[in-house]
């Protein structure tokens, strides 16, 4: 029997299959889903490239742009593919890999290395890397040197922001291994990418010390609810907003940073506008990863309305609202204080408390050398300190003045500030104290099993608390949070029980995307009739 008629055909593989038929058919909705490798051109390419389809037996399809480079594939110059809303698959899943993949978007690698990695799953290097290359295509080193790529090739075409500087905001070592890798993926020099970047295409200055970006969003996507969202919690002296701007302090892991967004006004590609002033342009790619979960950016919003629109109860609310998004977390620890404070009271009374939490123990803010305290000085140093938008609203262009306070402050102070029944100031005390100490990790990388237990353990915390953290810091898209009133009273305007055992029993026909459903739930609830 010859090679040939042991050589099976491609597409007898379903997977495979139904992944030729998105690539045929240039569906942009697979996107950023899995790349398709062509090797009889050396090329990986996006679903909806262009480009004459390729013959089965010539491609491969990968899931991540690393394994494609381990194949020695090179990026399409026509379809960019690294220019497309990421994965959905690294939220959905809550396996290694995944976990893996949120921590190497952080930036983990290129602060902690490897073994830095692999302490935060829990596993060895050599596991990790083993386990990795088996699911993925390539080990912890090759993701990470891919999504350096990735975000350098965002930089390069999208700001003028100098050469040298974007090799070290995207984490590069040096200015050669950028050249070098920019040089193997794109087979064009840095200053060649930049230089090939389409003419009409939208250019920011960074020259004011601000670095200004444009995070592309998978369609269709609710923007303005994600906002809404915001502006209803927003902290007073943290966070400013209003319709379509969001602005807030954040700590990063170089320091403090001033950050600002605001809608694409372009329909036909949604997307985030990102305006950043950080202490350290390393903290640029943790931020961008953090700001995707945010705002969700990378959610599968096609499937998840058809699902969700297929029950008729919430068929009118995905009509309404196509592309719903669950909010994220730019600071899971801050997010954990949110929920036990908000526990049992109304949104507006929790704003309250968490602002007056904030004016006590706060840290002013510093940035570029000056502080929010300093005689004469309202706001981050300077007017030129803020990004555009950071203080538009009614509050003045100095809103931003502190930092949330940190685990340790409240630990350490939070029983002489918070108010309200006294069990409740024991566990957040109790809670900041083990945050602290390390004793309790909260992180998007978390096993949310694991840590649905550990939260639920802690004196004082219950299922409501450990599953609107998973939904919000690990992205968990499968909660439903029956035990919450509003939630329920969302449900029975739409027609559905309010009670919470049957409630939870008919809205196991909305899973793997309950979170998603619950956002619908709660947006009825706050829809004036």
């Amino acid at each position: 029997m010859t090679a040939q008629a042991l050589r099976t055909d491609p597409l007898d593989d379903p997977v495979f299959a139904e992944r030729y038929r998105a690539m045929q058919a240039r569906d942009a909705r697979f996107d950023g889903q899995f790349i398709t490798g062509v090797h009889s051109t050396g090329i990986y390419c996006r679903p909806s490239c262009p480009a004459v389809s390729p013959k089965a037996q010539n491609v491969s399809f990968y899931l991540t742009a690393a394994a494609a480079h381990e194949a020695g594939l090179r990026a399409c110059k026509r379809c960019l593919p690294d220019a497309v809303p990421g994965s959905p698959e690294w939220d959905l899943r809550d396996d290694l890999a995944a976990r893996a993949m949120r921590l190497i978007a952080d930036g983990v690698v290129e602060r902690e290395g490897v073994p830095g990695l692999a302490a935060h799953l829990g596993y060895t290097s050599r596991h990790l890397t083993r386990v990795l290359t088996a699911e993925l295509g390539a080990g912890p080193l090759a993701l990470a040197r891919a999504h350096r790529a990735q975000t350098a090739r965002a930089l390069l075409t999208s700001t003028s922001m100098p050469a040298a500087d974007v090799a070290f905001a995207s984490g590069f070592g040096s200015i050669r291994q950028f050249n070098d890798t920019i040089r193997e993926v794109y087979e064009r020099s840095p200053l060649e990418l930049r230089a090939a970047a389409r003419l009409g295409e939208r250019r920011e200055r960074a020259g004011d010390g601000v670095v200004r970006l444009r995070l592309p969003a998978r369609a269709p996507f609710d923007a303005a609810g994600v906002f809404d969202w915001l502006a209803a919690r927003a902290v007073d002296g943290v966070e400013s907003a209003g319709p379509g701007h969001y602005a807030r302090t954040l700590r990063l892991p170089s320091g403090p940073a001033v950050v600002a967004f605001a809608p694409s006004p372009d329909d036909r590609s949604p997307a985030i506008e990102v305006e950043a002033r950080l202490t350290s342009l390393a903290d640029l790619p943790p931020l961008v990863a953090r700001v995707r979960r945010l705002f969700d950016l990378d959610a599968d919003a096609v499937a998840i309305d058809e699902l969700l629109a297929a029950d008729p109860a919430l068929a009118a609310s995905v009509a309404t609202t196509p592309g719903i998004r669950v909010p994220g977390a730019l600071d899971p620890h801050e997010l954990v204080f949110r929920a036990l404070i908000g526990q049992q009271i109304s949104v507006k009374a929790a704003r309250t408390a968490l602002s007056r939490l904030a004016v006590d123990l706060g840290e002013p803010l510093a940035l570029g050398g000056r502080t929010s305290d300093e005689p004469g000085v309202d706001g981050p140093g300077s007017d030129d300190a803020l990004p555009a938008g950071a203080g538009d609203d009614r509050r003045g262009a100095h809103a931003l003045v502190r930092l949330f306070p940190t685990a340790a402050s409240i630990a350490e102070r939070g029983g002489e500030v918070l108010r309200g029944p006294a069990a409740r100031i024991r566990t957040i005390v109790d809670v900041a104290a083990r945050l602290a100490a390390g004793e309790l990790v909260v992180s998007a990388d978390r096993d949310r099993g694991e840590l649905a237990r550990e939260l639920v353990g802690i004196p004082g915390i219950g299922p409501w608390t450990a599953g609107y953290v998973a939904m919000r810091v690990t992205r968990a898209p499968d909660v439903l949070l029956t035990s919450d009133l509003a939630l329920r009273a969302g449900a029975e305007r739409l027609g559905l029980p309010a009670a919470a055992p049957t409630l939870d029993e008919l809205g196991a026909r909305w899973a793997p995307w309950r979170s998603y459903a619950s956002m619908h739930l709660w947006r009825a609830a706050a829809t004036k009739i």
